[in-house]
């Protein structure tokens, strides 16, 4: 009998040390992002729910231990980005922050998080610098960046015979990114930036800002925003007869949510790039149409980013055995990306998932067959061409 005993304790202590590896017994996932301003179709409740249906496929546990998602409106404010954070990290446990969409607001809260030695997977911000100077060994960007957008959009512009450039600039790290990012491909390619203008976050009045672009006689202006701030541009350039008296408009950053909310009268023809189309292939156009009876929309790039993210994120913790953040973030670095998101993509030394892009144009609505049939996709870039050399990023991680 005491023979027995012994081995069915040996048993219960071998069993509870087989999940002490997972700190405080949960893994719990932080989706934060804007909730309710101009980024929340792109981000907002959307990717909560895909966070949660990439929980639900994963099977609800990890090593054993439950997976729980939480959430916080940050209010495009990095202030509250930041608050939010290091609450999450001191008194809730939280072990990862994900989506983080709003370049300012990611930055602030990759620096706390990199402080407290937690994971970060950036889905919804562009700016480049959180894989260059501002990267820690936690940090990782997921969807997109403004060097692809730049090298996707802008390239193929100029390329179409776009070669004079003035840009309407939202006035915060990502627009000055994207606009310094554009600026340079536009160069590269002989053509010419003709000037610049910055409006605030939020605008609702680009009639002034667009008259400097009018003034400028450039051919294309540029569009250094996103959200409701691009669909707002769009809209004021048809009503000035902008684009009617010859000029162009370069969304560089639009979302399918955007094209949604414009219609296709007044998104027809627009290039943009991509790192995901609902509509690509079986698997995807699978995972859109769950996710659409969910939300009531198909998946934005940062929403099926954040799918992929927290997808990988749980693989990592599986292969590590445990949800140490340096071992975490060591497979994440190691293990190859193969998702509905991302095909065979991999994840550079300073966190860059170089996933492929796609240049897409928007259909006319002769052209389309329903709603969010919308894309046509006229290139494939592949990641290590779309993104920046890791070695030229800034990031201290690279040599």
């Amino acid at each position: 009998m005491k023979k027995l005993l012994l081995s069915v304790g040996a048993m219960a202590l071998t069993g509870a040390a087989a999940h002490a590896e997972i700190s405080d017994g949960v893994v719990k996932i932080g989706i934060m992002n804007d909730m309710s301003g101009p980024y929340s179709a792109i981000s907002g409740q959307g990717s909560v729910e895909a966070a949660r249906m990439a929980v639900e496929d994963f099977g609800d546990t990890v090593q054993g231990s439950p997976v729980e998602v939480v959430s916080a409106d940050h209010q495009n404010k990095p202030d509250v980005g930041s608050s939010v954070a290091r609450q999450w990290f001191d008194t809730e446990q939280v072990d990862t922050i994900m989506d983080l969409t709003t370049s300012s607001v990611a930055l602030a809260v990759q620096a706390v998080a990199g402080e407290n030695q937690k994971i970060t997977m950036n889905t919804g911000a562009g700016t480049t610098e959180i894989t260059g100077k501002a990267c820690t060994p936690f940090s990782f960007h997921w969807a997109y960046d403004t060097h692809a957008l730049a090298v996707g959009t802008g390239g193929a512009v100029v390329d179409a015979g776009g070669d004079t450039w003035f840009f309407l600039t939202a006035d915060y790290a990502f627009g000055y990114s994207l606009e310094e990012n554009t600026t340079k491909t536009v160069e590269e390619k002989g053509g010419q930036v003709l000037g610049s203008v910055r409006h605030p976050l939020n605008n609702n009045d680009f009639s002034a800002f667009l008259l400097q672009a009018q003034s400028s006689g450039a051919k294309v202006i540029g569009l250094a925003s996103a959200g409701t701030d691009t669909q707002n541009a769009i809209k004021q350039a048809a009503e000035f007869g902008i684009t009617q008296a010859g000029q162009n408009l370069a969304g560089l950053l639009l979302f399918i949510t955007d094209i949604h909310g414009l219609g296709l009268q007044a998104a027809q023809g627009l290039y943009l790039t991509e790192s995901f189309y609902w509509d690509r292939d079986d698997q995807s156009r699978e995972f859109g149409n769950r996710f659409k009876e969910r939300t009531g929309a198909m998946p934005s790039m940062v929403q099926a980013g954040v799918y992929s993210a927290v997808s990988q994120y749980l693989k990592a913790i599986d292969a590590a055995g445990g949800d140490d953040a340096t071992a975490v973030a060591a497979k994440l670095k190691e293990m190859p990306v193969d998702d509905v998101f991302a095909r065979g993509a991999t994840v550079a030394p300073n966190g860059r998932l170089l996933n492929t892009q796609y240049l897409v144009q928007v259909k006319t609505p002769e052209e389309s067959t329903g709603e969010w049939d919308y894309y046509k996709i006229l290139a494939e870039i592949p990641g290590e061409q779309a993104y920046m050399d890791p070695a030229e990023s800034g990031c201290p991680l690279v040599q």
